[in-house]
């Protein structure tokens, strides 16, 4: 028998293993050590599809090929891994199509908010179909998983170029034919080059000018989708148990504690539902007689307050859901039927929202952010009528996952309404109803306004299109197509250098705009 281990404060003791670390012998062992050409080959199509497509200085259809490349290098190296059920593996399909389609957004709309947070999107819904999830706690674990999974599974990736046999030195022969491919393209294609004018040029397109600024990002773009790729390919070939997670709620709190507060609320909410009701039919008479203010500045002065009184009740809905003991049936008649007032009131609450912002941006002026606030405001209020159906028979595990689902289809609805090219428009129509336009926030929008800016009169469209010009002086590469700019080109060419202007013409447009001081 091995004696303890000592030292002079006594005998050694190992700490306990930590919470993550039980977690992760139990749930998530990770794969077992395998040998292979799949998965470094997987990993090298995710670091080379970035490399050749993906274009961080412009939006274009580049994110989407660097995406696809990355999918297809997962795909190929976990294709024989049994680890996952049918229904599992129909799941993470869709969560797979939901990213790919999240990134065809930014080759065909430039805005930049848009664009941003479509990759967002991408991201989550590429995490869950790494990682999967299907309540909050394990939806949230895929978001910390897949990044761990990253580094977790280098070692285990190395270990498939150290095999013995026919695998012995496959790193070394990958790099010395990486090397010799790159030697050769570079001396016959400096002689071809040389020899014929033409075909200079095609390469000069085609290929990027090397220089440290280049080289970096090629370094960075291999090592993000490298390890994307091996993110996925180790998590698929051993996914995590997440079940665990999602373990449902106690009934900690009675009738006594949570019943006085949630009536106290739903009463709250009916008084404000009531109000809301006799602005509605009283018009913006009621309106004046009553605050003193004008109906666009009453509707603006609660948009955001009504906004954080959306979020709020889904937090109290979910803590009743989840702590609210209903054992007895008296509980759960009182809390179905309070909860279901909850949501219908909330819903209300959130139509109220949605008038007030869209009776102010009739009166002022429409932007993207406003219109990407009422799509969210939107998206919580379809949230609280699932719950309300949900509640009907306390069968509401599928809400996490399709309220996720809800948000990818609110991104790819905005993708298609376009909205800074619908902002333009509307904001051209009231410049016709009203003689009035804020052009310096025209100015500001991205190329996919510039068919509706190029309708306005000048000066105003000689002031909405010079930002747009200047950004689209210089030509995109075929990676960084994107429909905005080539549309936005089309137009501009169309009307011709003299129709574009400066800020000079800006400084004439402030006559059709609101009052407000310009630096």
């Amino acid at each position: 028998m091995t004696p303890p281990q000592t030292d002079r404060f006594g005998p050694y003791e190992p700490l306990p293993p930590s919470a993550w670390k039980r977690f992760r012998q139990k749930h998530w062992p990770g794969p077992k050590p395998a040998r292979g050409r799949a998965v470094p080959a997987g990993v090298l199509a995710g670091a080379l599809g970035f490399v050749a497509f993906l274009p961080l200085g412009r939006v274009g259809i580049g994110w989407f090929l660097a995406a696809v490349a990355l999918t297809a290098g997962v795909v190929v190296a976990v294709r024989r891994s049994g680890e996952l059920s049918r229904a599992d593996r129909w799941t993470r399909i869709g969560w797979t199509v939901s990213a790919l389609a999240l990134l065809l957004v930014p080759a065909f709309r430039n805005a930049w908010w848009l664009v941003t947070f479509s990759v967002i999107g991408a991201l989550g819904c590429a995490a869950l179909a790494i990682v999967g999830g299907r309540q909050i706690r394990s939806i949230l674990f895929s978001l910390f998983a897949a990044p761990y999974a990253a580094l977790r599974g280098l070692p285990w990736v190395r270990d498939h170029l150290q095999g013995s046999g026919r695998n012995t030195g496959m790193a070394r022969r990958v790099f010395f034919s990486a090397v010799l491919t790159i030697v050769i393209l570079l001396v016959f294609g400096g002689l071809l080059s040389s020899a014929d004018v033409a075909f200079s040029a095609l390469l000069d397109d085609v290929v990027p000018d090397l220089d440290l600024d280049t080289v970096f990002e090629w370094a960075f773009l291999a090592l993000l989708g490298g390890l994307l790729a091996v993110s996925g390919i180790y998590t698929l070939s051993a996914p995590p148990v997440t079940s665990g997670l999602d373990t449902p709620g106690r009934g900690r709190f009675g009738l006594v504690e949570w019943a006085p507060a949630c009536f106290a609320l739903v009463l709250l909410f009916a008084g404000f539902v009531g109000v809301q009701f006799t602005v509605l039919f009283g018009g913006s008479r009621h309106v004046l007689e009553t605050s003193g203010l004008s109906y666009a500045q009453y509707a603006r002065s609660g948009f955001w307050q009504l906004v954080a009184v959306t979020l709020l009740s889904l937090a109290v809905l979910a803590a009743l859901a989840r702590w609210a003991k209903r054992e007895e049936k008296t509980e759960r008649v009182l809390l179905r039927v309070l909860l279901g007032l909850l949501c219908a009131l909330s819903v209300v609450i959130v139509a109220s929202a949605l008038s007030r912002m869209w009776a102010y941006q009739r009166v002022y002026s429409f932007t993207g952010e406003r219109i990407f606030v009422m799509s969210l405001e939107l998206l919580l209020g379809t949230v609280f009528v699932l719950i309300a159906v949900a509640g009907i028979r306390w069968r509401g595990r599928w809400i996490p996952q399709a309220t996720v689902g809800l948000a990818v289809l609110m991104l790819l609805g905005l993708a298609v309404l376009d909205p800074e090219g619908y902002v333009a428009s509307r904001n051209a129509i009231r410049y016709e109803q009203t003689g009035k336009i804020d052009a310096w926030y025209l100015r500001a929008l991205s190329a996919d306004a510039t068919p509706a800016l190029t309708r306005l009169p000048d000066p105003v469209r000689r002031c909405t299109l010079s930002w747009i010009a200047d950004d689209l002086e210089q030509p995109d590469p075929w990676y960084a197509w994107n429909l905005g700019r080539s549309r936005a080109r089309a137009a501009l060419k169309s009307l011709g250098e003299d129709a574009i202007g400066n800020q000079k013409d800006c400084r004439r447009a402030d006559q059709f705009d609101l009052p407000k001081t310009r630096r």
